[in-house]
Parts: C-alpha cells; structure tokens; sequence
C-alpha cells in the first residue's frame, strides 16, 4: 500500500506538470483566437459596472447597456480619430526627426572623439537608427493594432456576454454537483477583476492627462499621442510607464533641445511617482493581492504566453488563478506563494487558531 502511494503522487504530479504544458501550446497555438475573446471578458467586465449601477438607478437592461455601450463606441472612435490623425503626422515628419536625431549624434561623437573616445558614423547609424526607434515606439501598440482587425468579433462578443451578464449565476448554481457547494468564488473573481481593471483604467486615464498637459506646456510635439502610449502601457505593470517614457522624452530632444528634453524626463518622473506611489495605492485599496516578484514574472509568463495583450492582462489573469486556487484545499499552497506576506501569516495565524483549540 505504501509502494503504492509513493509512486502514485509522482506520477499525478507529473501528469499535473504534463497537463499545464499542454494547456499552456494550446493557448499559445490558439493566441490569434484567445486574445481578442479574453480582450472582450474583460471589456465585458468593466462595462458591466456601469450597467449594474444603471439598474440600481431604475433604467432597464434593454435601455442601459446601449447607453453604456454607446458612449464607449463614441469615446473610442472619437480617440481614435484624433490619434490617427497624429500618427499620420507623425510617420509623415520621420525623416525630418531621423536627420536632427542624426545631426544630435554626429556632434556628440565630435565631442566625445574630440576627448580620446573613437566612434564612427557607422557606429552612430546602427546605435541612432531612426526606423528603429520608430519601431521601439510602435512596438507595444502593434499588437494591439492587430486586433483592429477583429474589432467586429470583439464588439458582437461583448455585447452578448452583457446581455448574459444577468443569468451567469444562475447558470452556475444550476451546474453544480451539489446544492451545498459555493460559487461564491466566481463573484468573487469578477469583483476582484472589475475592482482592478476600473481602478487601473481611471489612475491610467489620470497618467495620461497629466503627461498631456505636461508636454503640452514644455511645447513637445505631438503630446496626445504620447499621452495614449502612457495611458495604454500604465497597464502594463512595472515596466510600462518606463517603456512609455523614453520615446517622448527621445523625441522631446530631437524636436526641443535637451532642456526641453530634461523637463519631459522630470515629467515623467513627477506623475509616475505620484501616481504609482500616492493616488494609485490609495485608490486600490486592499491592492491586487499578488506579491511583487509574482507580478513581475506573471508579466513575463503571460507576455510569452500571448504576446502584448497578455502584458496587460497578467495582473488579472493571474489574480483568478489565485482566487481559484484559494479554493481549492489541494492547491492552497500555491495560492500562498502567489499571494502577499499579509497572506501568508493570514494562513499561519488560521493554523495556529486550530491548533489552541
């Protein structure tokens, strides 16, 4: 009996382990399909707030969800014009920032070789590429401008999940093994979720405005358009409002000089670290409920897993995973190692309690 059980869990382990790695190239395989279907769940999901807050206003289903839908359509093609319109603007006057950026490093290399230091033009070109800034810049949007292109999908998706918002409940009571099991779980990662996504959208939007007016006053060119890169990569956590910062800043110098360049960077520095460290903690109040190392390599594993909307996505995803393991007795363990340290004595203290009794 005991041979039997030792060789037993191995083997469930590694069919477990076999399991998730199959799971993991299916998705992966499957990313084209994935990512604009968890684009629209979550969408769905913050939608859905503001529909639940109309129905407790008295305004009926059939009349709130256009109205919550329109005015996101209209947000959305109306931002849209307007950044299209920049980005147009802005690949029209490439070759004018590729020839200052080049004359900028040309005087540097004079000055720098002018102190012992030996740097060659070619040198310069690889090192200052301007199509490869161009593609820095762009790259973190290009995947989501992909999925332009399934724009139709997402939209007729995400009206149909809100039209089913309501019976999703009932749905899953009516599926459960037992009538004693709880599904609590399930609200509860739809809260969690929407808490998140609502609150991160919102200090997001804040980023954005504030680096507008910013770069608006320092007089750098083209301040909408790198307002909505930092609004979009705010999601992405730890990294993204870095990533967002060095093509404005760049360009700032291209177009103004370096003081102006300098007043860009101090921008930067001054709303992140406002927001990142004042408005956005007090806003989200109990936090995510993930330790920093586990975002931080949910980043990573989600970023592989489905490109650039798995960047934006990780923090959620990895969240309902947690929850679900939460509640789960066999799995617990690794809910306490994605969590935080309140989490872990919060666990301690619930064994100790058990045992003094």
């Amino acid at each position: 009996m005991n041979l039997t059980e030792r060789e037993y869990k191995p083997t469930s382990a590694t069919v477990n382990i076999a399991a998730l790695l199959v799971i993991t190239a299916a998705v992966m395989a499957a990313r084209s399909l994935v990512t604009p279907l968890l684009m629209s769940l979550f969408f769905s999901i913050i939608m859905a707030q503001p529909i639940f807050w109309l129905q407790k206003h008295k305004v009926s289903p059939g009349l709130g969800l256009p109205i919550v839908f329109g005015g996101v359509l209209i947000l959305f093609f109306g931002f849209g014009g307007v950044i299209g319109e920049s980005l147009s603007t802005f690949s029209n006057d490439a070759p004018l920032y590729g020839k200052k950026l080049n004359e900028i490093g040309l005087s540097i290399i004079s000055y720098l070789n002018d102190r012992g230091f030996h740097f060659s033009e070619e040198q310069l070109t690889r090192l200052l590429d301007p199509s490869k800034i161009m593609v820095f810049t762009a790259g973190a949007l290009s995947e989501l401008g992909s999925l332009m292109g399934n724009m139709a999908l997402i939209i007729f998706t995400v009206v149909f999940l809100l039209l089913e918002v309501n019976s999703f409940n009932l749905k899953a009571r009516a599926i459960v093994k037992g009538p004693d099991e709880s599904i609590g779980y399930l609200n509860k990662i739809g809260k969690s979720i929407r808490h998140y996504l609502a609150i991160k959208t919102l200090v997001s939007l804040l980023t954005g405005v504030l680096i507008y007016l910013g770069l608006l006053i320092i007089g750098v060119d083209y301040a909408i358009l790198w307002a909505m890169i930092a609004f979009l990569l705010n999601y992405i956590p730890n990294f993204g409002s870095i990533l967002a910062g060095i093509p404005a800043v760049l360009f700032a110098l291209v177009q103004a000089g370096p003081v102006e360049a300098l007043w860009a960077l101090i921008v930067y520095i001054t709303v992140n670290m406002v927001i990142g460290n004042v408005v956005e903690p007090k806003m989200m109040g109990q936090g995510m409920g993930l330790s920093t190392l586990v975002v931080f390599i949910s980043l990573i594993f989600w970023g592989y897993v489905l490109g650039t909307v798995g960047m934006f996505l990780s923090v959620p995803l990895t969240m309902s995973l947690k929850i679900v393991f939460e509640e789960n007795p066999r799995l617990q363990w690794i809910a306490v190692i994605l969590g935080t340290t309140k989490d872990a004595e919060a666990v301690l203290d619930s064994k100790q309690n058990k045992i003094n009794q």
